[in-house]
This record gives C-alpha cells, sequence and structure tokens, in this order.
C-alpha cells in the first residue's frame, strides 16, 4: 500500500495517483488531504471513479450562458 519511508500511510501519494489535482491546492488545504485516513481516501478515490466513468456518458452535453 501507499506507504512512506516511515511506514506511515501517504494519502497525498495515493490520491495523487488516482488522479485528484492535490497539487493545484494551497498548503492549507494539503494539510488536510494529508490527514485523511485510508478509508477516507479510498471513500473519494471510490466517488472519483464513479464520477469519470459517469463522464463518458454526460461529457460534451455542455450549457453556456452567453
Amino acid at each position: 500500500m501507499d506507504r512512506t519511508g516511515s511506514g506511515a500511510f501517504d494519502a497525498l501519494g495515493r490520491l495523487r495517483a488516482a488522479g485528484h489535482p492535490i497539487d493545484l491546492l494551497d498548503e492549507r488545504q494539503r494539510r488536510v488531504f494529508a490527514e485523511l485516513s485510508e478509508t477516507e481516501v479510498a471513500l473519494l478515490n471510490s466517488i472519483k471513479k464513479r464520477l469519470d466513468d459517469a463522464a463518458g456518458e454526460v461529457e460534451g452535453q455542455e450549457f453556456k450562458i452567453v
């Protein structure tokens, strides 16, 4: 599993690997994500995967307000 050299869970590494734009967050936000548990990260990754899977069905249906 994603562990740091010290053996601790690497939440940011796991989130990055799943495609979350962690590096676009400011330092305070990254600290919050870094403290997530394995269960919390798994939940976020599950939600992201479901959204990504659904994107193929709805992608291209853009709504623009002029």
